[in-house]
């Protein structure tokens, strides 16, 4: 196995949120918001169940009743491939939301870390903690089925789009020095108050430099879910990796990062699962620039993603086409950008999380779930293969998230049929899981 080793490599934020945790947790960190944008003790015992939101005039529902209950990480699949029901995490395990009836029910019980749902059946994959093992459950059945064992010193994060594969990572070192956060999604360091992987951790920033300069020796590989459960290396390499999501309709591509501070790595790549094609995705092309919180388009074959030319100061939702090569930049302003975007079927809709002042943005007005419309510019016939072809997004609000303390990030998701963006939110204290209308309300 050739030894692969990339040096300056771009991040992805979020790294403790790459896996949704059925344990997720109440808000724990010190809460920053002003005294008029905390929740108050009546909203805290019995939070609304539905309201219009008098500042969008979108209907706002909460879907779920669990203090502590989460939606998935914003790129990760939490839907059945029929489309009529999303799986979220609780502090008892994984239950299912019916998308219609916004019935629940719970499916797993017990400390599980969730990977994704299924693009082929209607399945939940997942890692029960007290064996370290890969476990799928039907969501209509109940059946469940041991898969595979998680290699030692390994996390497994994702699963391809026929469910014969996993991937993941594992350290080739002994005793993994949690302090860096590889030891399975842990707190990022000893006395951290960071009591959630659903939170950012305080430290976060100290802690993604030193382990980007730990160098610490990993290995990237699939683990085969028919039967055999082996293993193949993809690359060795002592750079950080993370984020890895397999393409939602192609079996064989996975995407993944070098993670760390992302004006210091570059970020997005792909491989293929006989372990080549290995491939940078953006290239950055001025000091400053970064790229990262990455998602597949709901076609598998676009790649979209966070750009900023440089950090901070101009804003873009970029992609790039897996087939084509070809590139398309949509430009946002400074209150719109978002922790993270997402895309529904057909990219005909955007929507993102918004950010509160102390994000990389600095947005004054920027605490909002938007809802964007795509318009291509145009060129007047001027092109060139090698230029990306400039776009504008439109925003709408649609939640008004002052009340959101962003120490939680709110993950926005589009439900299969377009008709409600999906997000989580601690407004009310606990965490629970909201949608909200595209349409405004009648």
């Amino acid at each position: 196995m050739k030894f692969f080793s990339t040096r300056n490599l771009l991040p992805m934020a979020s790294l403790s949120l790459l896996l949704c945790p059925a344990a997720a947790f109440a808000q724990a960190r010190a809460d920053t918001r002003p005294p008029d944008k905390m929740p108050t003790q009546d909203e805290i015992k019995n939070p609304p169940k539905t309201w219009i939101d008098k500042d969008t005039g979108h209907r706002v529902t909460r879907l779920t009743d669990e203090p502590g209950s989460a939606s998935f990480y914003f790129n990760v699949n939490g839907y059945t491939p029929d489309g009529t029901e999303m799986v979220y995490t609780t502090s008892d395990g994984i239950s299912v939301l019916n998308l219609q009836t916004h019935a629940t029910r719970s499916v797993v019980k017990g400390k599980v870390r969730t990977m994704e749902v299924g693009h082929k059946t209607p399945s939940i994959f997942y890692i029960k903690l007290d064996d370290d093992a890969i476990y799928k459950t039907n969501l209509k059945t109940g059946e469940t089925k041991m898969l595979a064992k998680v290699p030692k010193l390994g996390r497994v994060i994702t699963v391809n789009a026929d469910e014969t594969l996993a991937a993941g990572t594992y350290d080739e070192v002994e005793k993994p020095n949690e302090q860096f956060g590889s030891n399975g999604g842990k707190p990022a360091a000893p006395g951290s108050p960071q009591t959630s992987p659903l939170e950012q951790a305080a430290n976060k920033g100290e802690m993604m430099e030193r382990r980007l300069a730990a160098r610490i020796p990993l290995v990237l590989f699939t683990i085969d879910l028919t039967g055999n459960g082996k293993v193949t290396a993809l690359l060795h390499s002592t750079d950080w990796v993370n984020h890895l999501l397999f393409s939602p309709t192609d079996p064989t591509l996975l995407m993944y990062c070098h993670e760390g501070p992302w004006q210091k790595v570059d970020r997005i790549w792909t491989i293929r699962t006989d372990g080549s094609q290995n491939q940078l995705m953006h290239q950055r092309i001025m000091p400053g620039e970064i790229a990262g919180h990455e998602f597949w388009g709901k076609d598998g074959e676009t790649l979209w993603y966070d750009l900023q030319t440089p950090k901070g100061e101009d804003f873009w939702l970029a992609s790039v086409n897996m087939k084509t090569k070809a590139r398309t930049w949509y430009h946002l302003q400074r209150d719109e950008w978002s922790i993270h975007f997402n895309v529904n079927k057909g990219a005909t809709l955007f929507t993102g999380d918004g950010g509160d002042p102390r994000q990389v943005a600095k947005a004054k007005n920027g605490e909002w779930i938007y809802l964007f419309h795509p318009e291509i510019l145009t060129t007047n016939g001027i092109t060139n293969p090698a230029w990306p072809t400039p776009g504008v997004l439109h925003s709408e609000r649609l939640v008004n998230m002052s009340k959101h303390n962003y120490t939680l990030e709110p993950n926005v998701s589009f439900t299969p049929d377009s008709k409600m963006v999906i997000f989580r939110s601690n407004m009310f204290g606990p965490t629970y899981v909201f949608g909200v209308d595209v349409e405004k309300a009648q």
